[in-house]
């Protein structure tokens, strides 16, 4: 049998499966950022109409699945599966979402590389001939974050100037055997990565070296250069974890600043909204990929992109305990073309 593998971490498709429909959602700060106009669903209420903030999240999984099935004109016995996930524990915003559907599913925790993970396996699962169709989603929620991973938000903590602001929001990707693309041609799974970082208001710094790791598998497995590409977005590695990541590649020879961008650098405005360092959360890639990439792509701005969330491997329970902060990072890319080259 012909392998697929081009390394220890990287798949060439032999069937690259097609984007069929994508859809993402915000809240009140998305819709106050530059990319409002690439939102399907912009709610100014934080609640989504629900009692609670983890309830609202469950709603965000809701209304972009069925928007994304709606764009499709598909239903949800269309689907195969969904693959998908949150940053809360046993990720009941998603399993509590998506009851309703009846979709057979697969609930994932890839941190806030949830989006790539998703997207990777459901990739795999289409190329291999085990699903014609498959859904690939996540969110995240800014209070229901805060309050799980750090103060619940009426508290009124101050925030280091490292942090960055849980996206409210949500995307969802449907894939297809058939399908006009864009395509995913490749995937690189990531390695779990563990420098010593503790600081859970420092994520750029504890996720850029996993950033890192995983692009140049993916580099050296492909043989591609970053110049191969006309984008190479990271997820939530903010202002700073960006910078450390070029960085890292410059000690390597490689110059990153032509293409490179994070996703947690182009959701919000940084000083009009006062930002920080950026923004995080599942829900960033997720939108910022299924709303201003892809129709990007579609339009033809862009015929080739490396997309790469990054996500924290933490809990609150291993930070009470003093833990580092393991981190992982998984690459898919998109191409206009059903490429045949590595």
């Amino acid at each position: 049998m012909q392998t697929k593998r081009l390394g220890r971490q990287t798949v060439a498709l032999s069937r690259p499966p097609s984007v069929v429909s994508f859809a993402c959602i915000g809240g009140k700060m998305e819709g106050q950022g530059p990319l409002a106009d690439y939102f399907d669903l912009l709610h100014p209420d934080s609640f989504f109409g629900a009692k609670t903030w983890e309830q609202g999240e469950s709603a965000m999984q809701r209304k972009v699945l069925r928007k994304a099935l709606e764009k499709g004109g598909l239903t949800p016995e269309d689907l195969d599966y969904v693959l998908a996930g949150d940053l809360l524990n046993q990720c009941i915003g998603t399993s509590f979402g998506l009851r309703e559907f009846q979709i057979p599913f697969f609930g994932l925790y890839g941190a806030c590389s949830t989006m790539g993970e998703s997207l990777a396996l459901a990739s795999l699962l289409i190329d291999g001939g085990f699903a014609r169709m498959a859904g690939a989603m996540t969110s995240s929620h800014y209070c229901t974050a805060e309050r799980q991973y750090r103060m619940p938000v009426p508290y009124g903590s101050q925030r280091a100037p490292t942090a960055q602001w849980t996206a409210t929001a949500a995307g969802c990707c449907i894939l297809g055997a058939q399908g006009d693309g864009p395509y995913i041609t490749h995937v690189t799974c990531g390695r779990i990565v563990d420098k010593g970082i503790t600081d859970a208001n420092n994520m750029g710094a504890a996720m850029a070296p996993a950033a890192y790791d995983t692009l140049a598998a993916h580099f050296r497995e492909t043989g591609r250069k970053p110049e191969d590409y006309d984008l190479i977005l990271t997820g939530d590695l903010g202002v700073l974890g960006h910078e450390i990541v070029m960085d890292f590649f410059l000690h390597d020879g490689l110059d990153l600043r032509r293409n490179y961008l994070d996703c947690g650098m182009l959701l919000y405005d940084l000083q009009g909204q006062d930002m920080h360092a950026g923004a995080s959360g599942c829900g960033c890639s997720a939108a910022v990929l299924n709303g201003y990439l892809l129709r990007g792509m579609r339009e033809k701005r862009w015929n080739r992109i490396l997309f790469a969330p990054t996500g924290a491997l933490l809990s609150p329970t291993s930070s009470f305990q003093g833990e580092s902060i393991p981190s992982i990072c998984h690459a898919v890319v998109f191409s206009n073309q059903k490429e045949a080259d590595r």
